[in-house]
């Protein structure tokens, strides 16, 4: 399943969900309790749009029909929910792939936000290209953070290994998640954007009129991450 570079991630956003779902069940490979936002229940599933050069998880997200399991959004959530009864954790998340990879994937993602308070993770592509459906998240227990792939067209290419006219996408979807009332707010990964690129997100940001902050997070340095943004370029 890994295309040649820059490919569109729209149609491999498509190709993913047709694999990671079946019969209303996604695959994920793991559920566990982490130390992320201070103690957090996470569902780690398979399945992304992009391949960026900096993903930990990037052979799953390469070859998702390799890895995983299928489960139904009320196996996810009892699993979710018992993991947060025995460490007594209140928030949830879905790691290591995009939860959001179209119609079929977004509604298996609302029912599993029932778990409780939600942290959604997306690279915000789907989103922004289906506003409708962040429209939909407006009024629910989740908060929206968007992972920022690039500070400009030639970056975000490079990085998400998707074709730079889709630059805007997650932008779009920061945009129109603010209007709806969710709390949505972008991430940025600190060792390449570096003070200029970060401010090059900030300034569109502005221009777009939206409000909010910016986080800053950090490489974790696996001997694979790094040789793959060598490769890359990054």
């Amino acid at each position: 399943m890994t295309p040649a570079l820059p490919f569109d991630p729209i149609q491999r956003a498509a190709e993913m969900e047709a694999i990671v779902m079946h019969d209303q069940k996604r695959k994920y490979y793991r559920f566990r309790a982490s130390r992320h936002y201070g103690g957090i229940v996470t569902a780690d599933a398979v399945g992304c749009p992009f391949l960026c050069a900096y993903c930990w998880n990037y052979a799953r997200n390469a070859s998702p029909e390799r890895f995983g399991k299928y489960y139904a959004a009320d196996e996810v959530v009892e699993k979710l929910t018992s993991i947060a009864s025995r460490k007594s954790i209140r928030l949830f998340r879905i790691s290591g792939a995009e939860p959001v990879l179209g119609p079929v994937s977004f509604d298996h993602l609302l029912q599993v936000v029932e778990a409780g308070r939600f942290i959604i993770e997306t690279n915000g592509l789907v989103l922004g290209a289906r506003p409708h459906l962040a429209e939909r998240l407006g009024g629910l227990n989740v908060a929206v953070r968007i992972g920022i792939k690039g500070w400009d067209p030639q970056s975000f290419e490079r990085i998400s290994g998707a074709k730079k006219e889709f630059f805007r996408y997650p932008l779009i979807a920061l945009k129109t998640l603010r209007e709806a009332g969710v709390d949505a707010w972008p991430a940025v990964m600190g060792d390449l954007f570096l003070t200029e690129g970060t401010r090059c997100i900030a300034a569109l940001i502005e221009e777009m009129g939206i409000r909010t902050r910016i986080e800053t997070e950090y490489l974790e340095r696996y001997p694979g991450v790094m040789s793959a943004m060598r490769h890359r370029g990054c």
